[in-house]
């Protein structure tokens, strides 16, 4: 018997509280002004501390926005253009996930009807989801995060309270989190007039999900078994950097995140790496290369770039950080959660995940809270683009 979930009110009463909880710091674009900038030579738009030490940024770089950033402290290290509005593509699947993932146990089965899968636009990415069959709730994410399945989007959002309500609530989701530069129109990130996000905006989105451990699994899944029409078949992720493919090898610390094409966005992609203790962002939207796999050659040379500068490059802006989190009547810092998590045996790997710990005196980051009290409440109750993945 197919099981719709819902969130009780008593959930909504409590992510109320967690949001109004915390307390959002930013600093916007204006503030990078009286920062250091790299030389002229390494383009318009460009931001990026020059200093004694820091290494030149890679050459070679033709995205129209880009944007490298430290996920445990909210650093952002260099960046272009990192307001530019722009299409996401599928890389918007990140807010679908921070928005929607929390509301559903992995083991929830929902029967698909004919009404789930309405309004796919033509030619969309798709994993394969097919009417009257069942589906638990975590071969649908696998569908999102691996095959960056269309299909499997309109069946949660159907699950959701529609795809209208879906949109809506990502809105006001990234506008919680400080996401000024982002419209949702249509939650898989299809191309849609009027939907746009930034660099920016999509790496504060992917920091936001890191912090859910489900998000953060799904996110570094490389492949994995799905419902067929003859049992399960295979479905290896589209993002190349992650399973090392099309010629391109996997990149050493590789954590995810999220890849996307439309012809609209061009190819864009989120990707965390995590290499001797540190946790990096880099967003890269549409790079104007022709070249193969450009989009992935480009992000892999930002993070060897982010780091290489280690202790040198002092940071030309901050994301948007939530500061504290609700910790029953109490405000705690996930910082000490970790800690306390490490003492009772808990996984290194999500530990060193739990974000925006450290750096001048900010605190950490708060949506282990929002996810924490959604968890608690759940239980009482076009096709791939020349680099792959798409919306």
């Amino acid at each position: 018997m197919a099981i719709d979930a819902r969130v009780s009110k008593k959930a909504a009463a409590m992510t109320l509280i967690a949001a109004a909880a915390v307390s959002l710091t930013s600093i916007p674009a204006a503030a990078h002004d009286s920062t250091a900038r790299q030389p002229a030579t390494a383009g318009a738009g460009v931001q990026a501390a020059a200093a004694p030490g820091v290494p030149r940024l890679p050459g070679g770089l033709s995205a129209l926005s880009w944007m490298v950033a430290d996920a445990d402290t909210g650093s952002v290290l260099a960046a272009k253009s990192p307001h530019r509005k722009l299409p996401p593509a599928s890389t918007l699947k990140t807010l679908f996930a921070v928005t929607v993932l929390p509301k559903f146990s992995a083991g929830t089965v929902r029967r698909v009807s004919s009404a789930d899968l309405a309004g796919m636009g033509t030619g969309s990415s798709v994993v394969g989801v097919r009417e009257g069959r069942r589906y638990t709730v975590a071969d649908l994410w696998r569908g999102v995060f691996l095959r960056s399945g269309n299909d499997a989007v309109h069946v949660l959002a159907a699950m959701n309270g529609g795809w209208r309500n879906t949109a809506e609530e990502m809105q006001e989701t990234a506008r919680k989190l400080g996401a000024r530069d982002t419209t949702v129109k249509s939650p898989d990130g299809y191309d849609a007039p009027g939907q746009v996000s930034s660099a920016y905006d999509l790496t504060v989105f992917a920091r936001a999900g890191l912090v859910n451990d489900d998000f953060a699994r799904y996110c570094a899944t490389p492949r994995a078994a799905f419902p067929g029409s003859g049992g399960t078949t295979m479905i290896e992720n589209t993002n190349r950097m992650l399973v090392g493919s099309h010629g391109l090898s996997r990149y050493p610390g590789i954590i995810g995140v999220k890849n996307g094409y439309t012809s609209k966005a061009g190819n864009t992609l989120i990707a965390a790496a995590r290499r001797n203790g540190r946790t990096l962002l880099v967003t890269v939207l549409n790079p104007q290369s022709n070249a193969s796999n450009a989009v992935y050659k480009e992000a892999g040379s930002l993070l060897d770039w982010g780091f290489d500068t280690a202790g040198k490059a002092q940071p030309v802006g901050t994301l948007h950080a939530l500061r504290t989190i609700l910790d029953g009547s109490a405000l705690r810092p996930v910082a000490a959660q970790a800690g306390a998590a490490e003492a009772r045996g808990g996984s290194p790997r999500r530990s060193a995940l739990v974000l925006g710990a450290g750096g001048a005196g900010v605190a950490a980051m708060g949506l282990g809270a929002l996810f924490g009290h959604r968890r608690q409440a759940r239980g009482r109750g076009r096709r791939g683009g020349p680099e792959g993945g798409t919306a």
